[in-house]
C-alpha cells in the first residue's frame, strides 16, 4: 500500500498562483507522501510537453511515484460527430499519461453537474450504450501503452456501485477497473461500506477523503456544503475527522488483499496544506493501527 495525494488537494494554492504543479510535487516529498494523482485544474499539460518532461524528472528527482491522471469526459454528445471529437480529445490525454510514465487514467462518461432528471437510471440506461462505446474506444487505445482506464464512481449518475459495475462489465476490457473513492458513495446516499465492499475487487487505486454527513432535514448553515441526490448536506472534511467509518473501509480493503495506490484527496474548508498533510497522516496511522489489533 502506497499513501500519496492528489493534485487536486491544493487546487487551492494552484489556482491562486501560490504554488505550480512541481512545488506541489516537492510537497508532497516533504509532507510523507509516495505518489501523486495528477488532476490538472490549476495547471494544464496535455497541450504542454515541456511540463509534462518537467513533472516526469521531477518525481523521479525526489522519489514520488506518478500514480494516475484523471480528467472529466462526457459521451453524451448530440452527434456522433460530437461523440467522436470528444474520444479524441480524451485519446490526447492518454499520449500525455504514456509521456509521463503513468499507467492509471481515470475518465468520466458523462457530465459532472446534471439536472435532477438526468441523475436517475432511467437517464443511465439511455446513455449506457455511448458511456460503454467511449470506454471500449479509450480503453483498447490506452492498451499498447500498457494503462488501465478507469470509471470512478462519480458525477451524480454513474457513482452507486452497481452503475460503476454495470458500465465494467459492460465495457469487457481487462485494462477498464475503477477508480474506487470511498466517499462519493455518500452523494447518492449509498453506504459506504457496503459501496467499497462491493466494488473492492475492482479497483486499481483507491481515493480516500471524508465528509460530514447531516440529513436533508437538517440544515447545517452556513459552509461549503452540497446536496446528494437526495438532499442530504454533504461537506468534505480531513480524512479521520468526518462521519465515514474510515477504520473499517482499512479492513474491508485489507481483507480484498488489495496492496497498491492510496490517493488522498483533501476537499474540506480548512487550509488545504494543512488538511493534506493531517489527512495523508491519518491514512497511514489508521493503516499501521488496523495491523496493531
Amino acid at each position: 500500500m502506497k499513501v500519496g495525494l492528489s493534485t487536486y488537494s491544493l487546487v487551492n494554492e494552484l489556482q491562486e498562483g501560490k504554488m505550480t504543479v512541481l512545488d506541489v510535487i516537492q510537497w508532497i516529498a516533504d509532507n510523507g507522501g509516495e505518489h501523486m494523482e495528477i488532476v490538472p485544474y490549476g495547471f494544464e499539460v496535455v497541450d504542454d510537453p515541456e511540463l509534462a518532461d518537467q513533472i516526469r524528472e521531477k518525481a523521479a528527482s525526489v522519489g514520488v511515484e506518478l500514480s494516475a491522471y484523471s480528467l472529466p469526459a462526457n459521451f453524451v454528445q448530440d452527434s456522433e460527430e460530437a461523440f467522436l471529437e470528444e474520444v479524441e480529445r480524451l485519446k490526447r490525454h492518454v499520449d500525455i499519461v504514456h509521456r509521463m510514465g503513468i499507467k492509471i487514467m481515470r475518465h468520466d462518461v458523462t457530465a459532472f453537474q446534471l439536472k435532477p432528471e438526468e441523475m436517475t437510471i432511467h437517464y443511465f440506461e439511455e446513455h449506457l450504450s455511448k458511456f460503454v462505446k467511449g470506454s471500449q474506444l479509450l480503453a483498447d487505445y490506452a492498451l499498447p501503452f500498457g494503462i488501465t482506464t478507469t470509471i470512478e464512481n462519480h458525477g451524480f449518475n454513474v457513482q452507486s456501485s452497481d452503475r460503476v459495475q454495470r458500465v465494467i462489465k459492460a465495457v469487457n476490457r481487462e485494462n477498464f477497473k475503477t477508480t474506487l473513492d470511498i466517499c462519493n458513495f455518500l452523494c447518492i446516499d449509498e453506504d459506504p461500506l457496503v459501496g467499497v465492499k462491493k466494488n473492492i475487487n475492482y479497483a486499481k487505486t483507491i481515493h480516500f477523503k471524508d465528509f460530514y454527513v447531516r440529513p436533508y432535514y437538517e440544515n447545517p448553515g452556513d459552509g461549503v456544503w452540497f446536496r446528494s441526490v437526495n438532499g442530504n448536506y454533504l461537506r468534505g472534511a480531513i480524512v479521520g475527522h468526518g462521519d465515514l467509518n474510515i477504520r473499517e473501509i482499512i479492513k474491508i480493503i485489507k481483507s480484498s488483499g488489495y496492496n497498491g495506490y492510496i490517493a488522498v484527496e483533501f476537499e474540506g474548508m480548512e487550509d488545504c496544506k494543512i488538511g493534506s498533510k493531517i489527512a495523508i497522516g491519518n491514512v497511514r496511522r489508521l493503516w499501521d493501527e488496523d495491523e496493531m489489533q
